[in-house]
């Protein structure tokens, strides 16, 4: 089932279509030879070096050219590479452009996901030319630009087929959509996504990267580790939060009524999902017998 972000955000802008003209892609230097690209959707983590350009994700179609150019005011080499962090459209929509000369790297339930016919009339099928050609089940390396980038699989995350990026010389971590900075996540659990599995996710780059390492969320400014654990402290808190409750048999519209995170993280429910919406999710899933 083709069920994430994607869907809610395609469907809203079958509703209002942006206007793509006025979208900008801002440039910001991360640390080493990696820049973040932040535009319309996923935040996208460049690679920049003598062997060309190696970009993690490529939001949506429409903003390829614009992504092209930004890349240009940093460098003239050619892109390579493409990592995606897992299928949603706004981290893979510009795959179809991207991949005319670029090599597609993703985990394999990204490429088998990107396979499945959309039941979203917003969102077209994946081409040719936007599917992953390497696909690998556990993790891989991208020997580029003097860097050994390592791509690691943390299943049951945001989806089945989540990765975060790790640029080991300069490093960076992408953690894709498995880290909202400063907002609830979307955790899509129609896609092989789950509460304890993406909490997992975070948990593992925590003790896995450099307390110094810099970190391009999925959604939401750059940051660094500390910004990671104070991620996971919430996720861990409304997590106990909703379980608490749900022993003491109250249903998801008693803990929206209640108002049971906004009391402690009403600020975090002002992104792209309320606070009555994580809390569908996390009973949803924490709920299940």
């Amino acid at each position: 089932m083709r069920f994430g972000i994607s869907f809610f955000l395609f469907a809203s802008l079958a509703a209002a279509q942006p206007d793509w003209g006025k979208i900008e892609i801002k440039v910001q230097k991360v640390s080493g030879s990696v820049y973040m690209l932040i535009g319309q959707g996923g935040n996208i983590g460049v690679s920049v070096g003598e062997d060309g350009v190696l970009i993690v994700d490529d939001q949506f179609a429409p903003l390829a050219a614009k992504i092209q150019a930004a890349i240009k005011g940093i460098t003239d080499k050619p892109i390579k590479y493409v990592l995606n962090t897992h299928f949603h459209g706004d981290h893979t929509g510009g795959n179809p452009e991207f991949g005319k000369s670029a090599v597609i790297v993703a985990h394999e339930n990204v490429r088998r996901r990107l396979l499945i016919p959309p039941t979203n009339p917003a969102q077209p099928t994946m081409t040719k030319t936007g599917l992953p050609v390497i696909t690998f089940n556990d993790r891989a390396s991208v020997h580029f630009n003097g860097e050994d980038i390592r791509a690691i699989h943390v299943p049951q995350g945001h989806t089945d087929g989540d990765s975060i990026i790790y640029f080991t010389q300069s490093n960076v971590v992408h953690m894709g959509d498995d880290f909202f900075n400063g907002m609830f996540p979307y955790i899509d659990l129609g896609s092989g996504g789950s509460v304890r599995g993406y909490l997992a996710a975070v948990e593992k780059a925590i003790s896995q990267f450099p307390a110094d390492a810099k970190v391009i969320p999925g959604h939401g400014p750059l940051s660094g580790i500390d910004d990671l654990k104070k991620f996971a402290a919430v996720m861990r808190d409304c997590i106990s939060i909703v379980e608490s409750n749900l022993k003491s048999g109250k249903s998801a519209a008693d803990m929206k009524k209640a108002k049971v995170l906004d009391s402690k993280y009403a600020s975090w429910g002002t992104g792209f999902i309320s606070s009555d919406r994580f809390i569908d999710t996390l009973v949803q899933d924490l709920g299940k017998k």
